[in-house]
């Protein structure tokens, strides 16, 4: 079963979506689902939904690639999601469909280009930090507030929670948990 993804940035490109879902029909797309959310800030739940109905042998279908994802990873990791339920991707304005040999190959070089790019960023990174440090003017990252580490601390001596959940629940990554139980056992 082809199925199409839809979505715009703002309630006002709703030109812009009813064109997609027209491609996605006129692509054969049984089923759509469609939003209208920024890729960036918001969680995508009908993407979500999307891909928590998607079968084996079924296809997402999208009419761009910034219309799917937020970056090329991004992208990758959808893609790694669909192959481990053995469903396929088509991205109609790129011609490319990971159903076929060639589709493949094209996606795989994009995903190539793409991690090239980020670890070329990462690298120019690394050496804007230690050109900082050098220099004295490259401070690190704030740390977290004391009234957030005794959160954290009062929550994990509770032993009920996992880390995931103490991370969301205090407002902080998963790995701020890890560092702060670590200061704790070294303290």
């Amino acid at each position: 079963m082809l199925i199409g993804y839809a979505r715009t940035s703002t309630k006002d490109q709703e030109y812009s979506l009813e064109a997609q879902i027209q491609r996605l029909k006129e692509a054969g797309c049984e089923k759509h689902y469609q939003e209208q959310v920024s890729s960036v800030d918001a969680k995508r739940e009908q993407l979500e939904a999307a891909l928590d109905y998607i079968r084996e042998g079924d296809v997402l279908v999208v009419t761009k690639l910034d219309r799917l994802a937020r970056s090329v990873a991004n992208t990758v990791e959808i893609q790694k999601a669909l192959e481990k339920k053995n469903a396929g991707l088509k991205i109609l304005d790129m011609d490319i469909d990971t159903t076929t040999p060639t589709g493949k190959l094209q996606f795989n070089l994009l995903a190539a280009i793409a991690q090239f790019e980020r670890e070329v960023m990462l690298e120019r990174q690394r050496v804007g930090i230690e050109k900082a440090k050098a220099e004295g003017k490259y401070k690190g990252r704030k740390s977290i507030s004391e009234e957030k580490k005794k959160k954290i601390l009062e929550l994990l001596a509770e032993n009920g929670q996992t880390k995931e959940a103490i991370a969301k629940a205090v407002g902080v990554g998963v790995a701020t948990v890890y560092r702060v139980k670590s200061e704790l056992s070294l303290g």
